[in-house]
C-alpha cells in the first residue's frame, strides 16, 4: 500500500505544481467548504475574481473569458443543472458521459450536440445518451441574458464539472473561450467512441491519441462510480464471452448472478457501481479490485497490467487523491482538440450550426 500510495504522490506533486503554475483553478470538494460558505453559495464568488484578464493558456483558454461578456454564465448553468438534479438525478452522471463522447470525437466542439441525418447524435454509440435537453435549457437561458455569447461547447464543459459536483465530487476551475463545430458525422462516433468490450490496448490508444496518458484513463473510467449501463451492452460477457457460450470468467460469481437475473432483456438498465450507484466516491475502485465486480469488460481491465492495478489500488486506499486527479484530468479531457477564434462559432441553438436558423 504504502509503495501505491508513494507511487500516486509523486503525481499529485507534480500536477498541483503545473496547475499553481498555469492558473488552472482549484480541484476540491464540496465538503471541503466551510458551513457558512455552503449556505452562501455553491459557485466562486464573482466579487473575489480578478478585475482584468489572466492570460490566456496554451490552448487558447480562460478561466474569466466570460468575465465582462457573461458574468453571470457559472452561475446560470450550475442553477439550471440544480433544477435538473432535483427532478432527476440520473440526469448528472448524463451529463458527464455526453461531455466524454463529444469530446472523443473530433475534441470537446460540441459536435455531439448537432442533430441532423448522420450526425454523432444519430450513431449507435450515442442511442443511449441523455441530457440533450438540459443543454437545450441552459443555452435558451444563456441566449436570453448574453445573446451570442457562450458556446455550447463551454456549456457541456462546464455542466460536466457541476454534474460532478452536485453528485458530491471534486469541484475544479474550467477555462472557457471553446467555439462549436460545424461538422457532426456519426461513422466517425462508432468508430471511435469506446462501448465497454474494448482491449485495455486499443482504451490505451485512443487515449493517447487525445494527448491523455495511462493515469487520465483509469481516473475518467472512475466516472463509472455513478451512472448506468444498457443490458445490452454486457449480455455477450455475461452469456457468451467471446463465443464460448459462457460467462467472462473473471466476474465474481454472486454478481454474475444477480446480472443474469437483472439483464434477460437487453432493454434493462443496471448500475455501474452495485454498491454507491448515486455516490461520487472511490467504491468503483474497490469493486473491481477486490471483488471483480467491474459492469464493462473495460472495468475489470483496470486491473489487468501492473501500472493500472497500482493507480486502482492507490485510489482505493487514497479517495482523496482521486477526487483531486479526477478534477485535473477532466480539465485536460477539456483541452482536447479545441476550436478557439475563427476556428468555430458560438451557436445559438445547440442542435443546429448557424447558418441552419439565421
Amino acid at each position: 500500500m504504502k509503495s501505491s500510495i508513494s507511487f500516486l504522490f509523486v503525481i499529485f506533486i507534480l500536477h498541483l505544481i503545473v496547475s499553481v503554475s498555469a492558473g488552472s483553478g482549484y480541484y476540491g470538494n464540496k465538503e471541503n467548504n466551510n458551513d457558512e460558505d455552503q449556505e452562501t453559495s455553491n459557485n466562486p464568488n464573482l466579487d473575489d475574481l480578478p478585475s482584468t484578464l489572466p492570460e490566456f493558456d496554451d490552448n487558447g483558454l480562460s478561466s474569466s473569458y466570460y468575465l465582462k461578456s457573461c458574468p453571470e454564465a457559472e452561475a446560470i448553468i450550475f442553477n439550471i443543472m440544480e433544477e435538473w438534479s432535483t427532478k432527476d438525478e440520473t440526469v448528472l452522471p448524463s451529463i458527464i458521459r455526453l461531455f466524454f463522447h463529444d469530446c472523443v470525437v473530433r475534441g470537446c466542439d460540441a459536435s455531439i450536440l448537432l442533430n441532423h441525418e448522420g450526425s454523432e447524435r444519430t450513431a449507435e454509440a450515442s442511442k443511449t445518451l441523455r441530457g440533450f435537453e438540459v443543454i437545450d435549457d441552459i443555452k435558451k437561458a444563456l441566449e436570453e441574458k448574453c445573446p451570442k455569447t457562450v458556446s455550447c461547447s463551454d456549456i457541456l464543459t462546464a455542466a460536466s464539472r457541476d454534474a460532478t459536483h452536485l453528485l458530491k465530487g471534486p469541484y475544479w476551475m474550467v477555462p472557457y473561450g471553446r467555439k462549436d463545430g460545424k461538422v457532426s458525422n456519426a461513422k466517425e462516433a462508432d468508430d471511435l467512441v469506446p462501448m465497454g468490450h474494448e482491449s485495455y490496448t486499443s482504451l490505451l490508444e485512443l487515449f493517447q491519441s487525445m494527448g491523455l496518458n495511462v493515469l487520465d484513463l483509469v481516473v475518467l473510467q472512475g466516472a463509472h462510480t455513478v451512472g448506468r449501463a444498457t443490458c445490452g451492452s454486457i449480455q455477450e460477457r455475461i452469456y457468451n464471452y467471446n463465443g464460448t457460450g459462457q460467462a467472462d470468467k473473471c466476474i465474481d460469481k454472486q454478481y454474475l448472478n444477480y446480472l443474469t437475473r437483472k439483464c434477460r432483456w437487453a432493454s434493462e438498465y443496471v448500475d455501474l457501481d452495485p454498491i454507491t450507484p448515486n455516490k461520487f466516491d472511490a467504491m468503483y475502485f474497490k469493486n473491481i479490485l477486490d471483488k471483480n465486480m467491474g459492469l464493462l469488460a473495460t472495468d475489470q481491465a483496470l486491473t489487468s497490467t501492473i501500472s493500472t492495478s497500482k493507480l486502482v489500488s492507490t485510489f482505493v486506499n487514497a479517495p482523496t487523491l482521486f477526487d483531486y486527479q479526477f478534477g485535473a484530468s477532466m480539465n485536460k479531457l477539456s483541452k482536447v482538440k479545441v476550436l478557439t477564434g475563427d476556428e468555430g462559432e458560438v451557436r445559438t441553438n445547440c442542435n443546429l450550426v448557424n447558418s441552419n436558423h439565421y
